[in-house]
């Protein structure tokens, strides 16, 4: 049941993982760069287009322009009329309809005659539009003739017809390839913007060996250039700052040695062997606390290098238990197939350790020995060190992973440590990917690493 519920638990969290990455993908399209200046084009061009065309007509549609047609249509309507004859040839209205996409509209005393009968649509007669626009009864483009006819001209109902082609098909595949190749120069332009984003990536994770390559002489270009020049000297800061903790790492612990050899050689009297062993208690404290504060600086730091090698867990876990006075008492819940995963051997030692000396500092008197576990979770390895001893208040959970934090300043004094350890427990566990956690479980405190 409890694989089983490790099971569900991985595939949720597996499932939590996807969602999260689609939906960074969706934020990541939808605050596209590339994206938004490609639509700007495309609302810029329709914006554009529709103002010429809206220009364009209010043009042709004005008073002027109908004005200067008005003469030419008059004068070719009268022609019209006068190849009719008198009274009006249907015949020759009939070829003129048929060759011409024009209507013929004839009333009068002796023809009457409509070259359209039946016409519902009446939008392409001019007497119609004209009188929609509040013109007079009588405009340019109905012409009476000598005998008493009337002849109204209108546009042939085949000039509203459309006309099957590809022409539809042509302008939308152009136009969308016209916007394929919009998208694919402001990519070609915004390239370096990729090169600066992998570039801050890898500064950030204290990779200093590749430099922003620089492709343009642009703004980009300089911008790529300033970023170079403020990696290189931040690597110049950081190399001075581990420069400076391996001097202070000499000179401190060179006194405290030659102050423990003195010590070593005090008086071999009642008297002087108390103070020895006080003199040495404090050295050993000194030197720990020197080696914890150089050991959490290196790790606090976000550019802390890990020496990773392959590393069996489970066989690290049985060594540091076996190196202790009360290992043999401590239940171990090891896996014995656990692949071997690429780890810092020395700092995941250290985090074993101080676990397990803090398991075991707070363990006495309780029903039964801490406890060791090992198991996979999801791309890592979970660690969990638990003891029965009388917990934690929940107040002060979240305070444990802090440096100098102790819950009782007496008793931790008493039996040793500075508050240091779990802060580095946490800093590793943070340096190898992964996270530290602290919970009560009834009785006793239960620590679990994530190491990735």
């Amino acid at each position: 049941m409890r694989r089983r519920g490790r099971v569900l638990a991985s595939a949720d969290r597996a499932l939590a993982a996807a969602g999260q990455a689609s939906q960074r993908g969706q934020r990541r399209w939808r605050h596209s760069l590339r994206l938004r200046l490609v639509t700007l084009f495309v609302v810029l061009a329709v914006a554009l287009m529709a103002v010429f065309v809206g220009g364009m007509k209010s043009a042709l549609s004005s008073t002027g322009w109908r004005e200067v047609a008005r003469p030419l249509l008059v004068d070719y309507m009268d022609r019209v009329v006068v190849e009719l004859g008198s009274p009006p040839d249907v015949a020759r209205a009939q070829a003129l309809v048929d060759r011409l996409p024009i209507a013929l509209h004839i009333e009068g005393p002796k023809v009457n005659w409509d070259s359209h009968p039946g016409r519902s649509d009446r939008r392409g007669w001019f007497s119609d539009r004209w009188r929609e626009r509040g013109a007079p009864d009588d405009p340019w483009f109905v012409r009476p003739t000598a005998d008493g006819h009337r002849i109204t001209f209108g546009w042939s109902p085949r000039m509203w017809q459309h006309q099957p082609s590809n022409a539809d098909w042509i302008t939308a595949v152009l136009a969308l390839g016209l916007i394929l190749l919009a998208y694919a120069l402001v990519h070609k332009l915004l390239k370096p913007l990729d090169d600066i984003r992998k570039g801050a990536d890898r500064f950030g994770r204290g990779d200093f060996a590749q430099a922003i390559p620089l492709r343009r002489r642009d703004e980009l270009g300089d911008l790529a250039h300033r970023i170079n020049t403020m990696a290189h000297d931040l690597e110049g800061m950081l190399d001075a700052k581990r420069a400076l903790l391996l001097a202070l790492s000499h000179e401190l612990r060179s006194p405290l040695t030659r102050a423990r050899l003195n010590a070593e050689l005090l008086p071999d009297t009642p008297e002087g062997a108390a103070e020895r062993a006080a003199l040495l208690r404090d050295l050993n404290e000194m030197r720990d606390l020197i080696s914890d504060l150089l050991e959490s600086e290196r790790l606090a730091s976000p550019h802390a290098a890990l020496q990773r090698e392959p590393v069996d867990l489970t066989a690290l876990v049985r060594e540091v238990v076996a190196e202790q006075a009360e290992g043999p008492q401590v239940q171990l819940d090891l896996p014995e197939a656990l692949p071997v995963r690429p780890l810092d051997r020395t700092r995941v030692r250290l985090l074993v350790r101080n676990l397990l000396d803090n398991a075991l500092r707070y363990s006495a008197g309780a029903p039964q020995p801490p406890r060791i576990s090992l198991h996979t979770e999801g791309k890592g390895v979970l660690l969990e060190v638990r003891d029965f001893g009388p917990g934690v208040d929940e107040a002060q959970l979240e305070h444990l992973t802090e440096p100098f934090y102790r819950t009782d300043s007496a008793r931790q004094r008493a039996t040793g440590g500075v508050g240091l350890g779990m802060y580095l427990c946490r800093l590793v566990a943070e340096a190898h990917g992964g996270r530290l956690e602290v919970r009560n479980a009834q009785p006793g405190l239960a620590i679990s690493a994530l190491l990735i």
